[in-house]
């Protein structure tokens, strides 16, 4: 099954570019099929891909896999020669399954909550998958303190979701700049495939047409 065509849809210019690391990291041929959010992104061709008209989504032979944390584990699980999961039965298989799914659930709410303004009232905090922003910040800094990457010494698919979020929300204000989360992002955004997945993307956002 690893064999067969990975087919990637995506635009530069949303959480696609956390699977496009990935995928540089494995060293594998895909293909790039770019959407449109005006046009493609909405037509019925990539809606029987994903009905939810969003990106980025993975086709490999028959299987199609949405959303970005499905993706990152479902191609680490597949391809495992890149060693970017801890095999089953491994005692970090579950500290890798705890941050790849804390940053793509309590992290993201947190702070896309916080970004629209909404404060959970005092007292409320249990009704609510994060408790409150301050204690999620808490523990997502604890996480990237106790070690060189998430677990440890292995980089993992954990390290792309989290870091790649981690990165973008600091740049755009949604987390505050912590010197924990600053190191740890450099530690981990300078990584060859990083760097060649930045630049594969950036080349591909459309030029602003020259004023006349």
């Amino acid at each position: 099954m690893s064999n067969a065509e990975l087919v990637f849809y995506t635009n530069p210019m949303s959480r696609g570019r956390i699977v496009r690391w990935l995928l540089e990291e494995l060293e594998v041929p895909y293909q790039t099929v770019l959407l449109d959010y005006a046009t493609t992104l909405k037509e019925r061709e990539y809606l029987s891909v994903n009905p939810m008209g969003k990106v980025p989504a993975l086709r490999h032979g028959d299987t199609v896999v949405t959303e970005t944390a499905a993706i990152c584990a479902y191609l680490a699980d597949t391809f495992t020669n890149a060693g970017l999961a801890p095999a089953p039965g491994s005692p970090l298989r579950g500290s890798y399954y705890r941050w790849l799914f804390f940053t793509a659930g309590p992290v993201e709410a947190a702070v896309s909550n916080k970004a629209l303004g909404f404060v959970v009232p005092e007292g409320r905090e249990r009704m609510i998958g994060y408790g409150t922003y301050e204690q999620t910040l808490d523990v997502l800094e604890g996480a990237v303190s106790q070690g060189k990457y998430l677990l440890g010494d292995m980089f993992s698919a954990a390290d792309i979701y989290a870091g790649s979020y981690l990165g973008f929300a600091m740049q755009t204000g949604g987390i505050e700049k912590r010197p924990a989360f600053e190191a740890y992002w450099s530690r981990i955004s300078t990584r060859p495939a990083a760097v060649r997945a930045q630049q594969i993307d950036d080349a591909l956002i459309p030029k602003e047409s020259p004023a006349v």
